[in-house]
């Protein structure tokens, strides 16, 4: 489709100034109708921002916008959306007060019944099945993220940007996925695709251009491209490769054991925990896999000690042989607990508080407290211990948590639960987007601490990063986990045939009923 003398939107020496940190340095961008076009680079490198001035979400500080080759003079987002750009970002866009079907009546044309329609009906055809009348808030990130790419898909597009639209599909769904894109692409619809998978890239997309530190190093045909080429052309540098051997420190006694956990949501769009029991030895990762909103979000609660609501008499937590089920978050964190929530901005960190401040809402307990006062200089120090363990892109340790990409953000978080020393470690999407080279650095980490004898329980759904560091594995599904998998004795395939409920559970009894 390449050949068209005319791109649909072309970027031209677009530059992004934020103080002193040049997010995007006189980049130049050309889509055409019907490409698949990736942007790949590492976190920090400027792929989110450049999507934003391509959504006319920040103003760009130089350079120029054509659509359709006529310059546009006043670029902003209702401008974008008109011409028929739809957006899927990161850190979703949507109001948590209202309903799903609400939130899609801000930019959608409609009644709501026809809404309501029109949103089950793209749910049923393109696999992202979603209540419409969910409140926000009560939905997981997976669950987000799938009213957002419903949105984009009912508006009449012509480019749509996604941002890792896979992060949160099992195996199968992201073939339906795929199926769906390649159909709009049929359609004669553009698509501007981020995502960290490479092996995505280079089976989706036509073209791929490579940003590093705000600067565009590369333009390539990713199926004419390696994997390894492309993670060097995007990082500068060999993918660290993730190595891990069977543990020989596993613990005798488990260090976290949940035992007949039945819980009644008394959010009506929420998940019911239906006889959930599930425990984790000391010198092991254990997974738990699963379509999002499946009770992850739930369970997560419950373990971390932030949900001590519901019935909870008739079910036993147990962190190193001490009853914990009525305990809160920082009686479990002093016997060595630590977790890393999905939501980064919110509940992970406070958006506009400093990362040195944010590092003392969990960390306090490090010397930063001396007779009542803060003792800033230690927060300091152990925040730029974490900026430069961690490599973490920031204007350093004053930088607002919202100044950060994703990406950096998320490696922000899990260092400073790991340099807190945990003895058990709890991680809800660990590596959510992360770039690979990041990615893996976290994995070695974690199977670092294993090999240590740390106990690790791992929520994520990506299946790959499961099979790459676990050691066990159980799969939860409608409120309900399976019994514990070996993970060296299964395939990504039969774990995502348990995830959405297909023949192979009736014929393993994998799923307690």
């Amino acid at each position: 489709m390449q050949n068209e003398r005319q791109p649909l939107l072309t970027l031209s020496k677009l530059t992004k100034i934020y103080g002193s940190l040049i997010a995007n340095d006189s980049i130049d961008l050309d889509v055409y109708t019907g490409s698949i076009h990736a942007v790949l680079g590492e976190n920090g490198a400027g792929k989110s921002t450049l999507m934003k001035l391509a959504y006319g979400v920040v103003k760009p500080d130089a350079g120029e916008i054509f659509w359709k080759g006529q310059k546009i003079n006043y670029w902003k987002t209702t401008v974008a959306r008109g011409l028929g750009i739809g957006m899927v970002f990161q850190h979703f866009s949507l109001f948590e007060t209202l309903s799903v079907v609400e939130n899609i009546a801000l930019t959608i044309k409609g009644s709501q019944k026809d809404l309501i329609d029109h949103i089950r009906k793209i749910g049923a055809d393109y696999q992202l099945e979603i209540d419409p009348t969910a409140m926000v808030n009560s939905l997981s990130v997976g669950q987000r993220q799938r009213v957002e790419i419903i949105r984009c898909l009912m508006q009449d597009l012509k480019l749509l940007i996604l941002d890792e639209p896979t992060s949160v599909l099992p195996p199968q769904h992201v073939r339906a996925l795929f199926d769906a894109l390649r159909k709009l692409q049929n359609n004669g619809v553009a698509i501007l695709y981020i995502s960290h998978k490479l092996e995505e890239i280079r089976e989706l997309c036509d073209t791929a251009t490579i940003l590093r530190d705000g600067k565009v190093t590369g333009k390539v045909n990713p199926n004419e491209t390696s994997t390894q080429e492309l993670a060097t052309l995007m990082i500068g540098r060999s993918i660290p490769k993730v190595e891990r051997k069977v543990s020989d420190h596993k613990s005798k006694n488990a260090i976290l054991n949940v035992t007949n956990l039945n819980i009644k949501n008394p959010d009506p769009f929420g998940t019911d925990l239906k006889n959930l029991n599930l425990s984790v030895f000391g010198g092991e990762i254990v997974g738990i896999a699963g379509v999002s909103g499946n009770g992850q979000q739930e369970l997560g609660r419950i373990i971390s000690g932030e949900d001590l609501n519901g019935d909870l008499n008739l079910s036993t937590i147990e962190m190193f042989g001490q009853p914990v089920t009525r305990k809160g978050v920082i009686e479990r964190r002093d016997l060595g607990f630590c977790f890393v929530p999905e939501e980064r901005l919110g509940r992970g960190v406070v958006p506009s508080m400093s990362l040195s401040k944010n590092s003392l809402l969990t960390a306090f307990k490090k010397g930063m407290l001396k007779n009542g006062f803060i003792q800033d200089d230690v927060v300091d120090k152990y925040t730029d211990t974490c900026i430069t363990e961690f490599s973490v892109k920031s204007s350093g340790n004053g930088a607002t948590a919202n100044s950060l990409s994703g990406g950096n953000l998320q490696k922000f978080l899990v260092g400073r639960e790991l340099l807190l020393e945990p003895k058990l470690l709890f991680l809800s999407q660990p590596t959510w987007g992360v770039d690979v080279g990041s990615a893996n650095e976290i994995r070695q980490k974690l199977i670092s601490l294993r090999d240590n004898g740390i106990g690790i329980l791992v929520i994520s759904e990506e299946l790959e990063e499961l099979f790459e560091i676990t050691d066990r594995m159980y799969v939860l599904r409608s409120g309900r986990i399976s019994t514990s998998m070996q993970t060296n004795e299964v395939s990504p395939d039969e774990i995502g045939e348990y995830m959405i409920g297909e023949e192979r559970e009736d014929a393993s009894n994998a799923l307690a009923v």
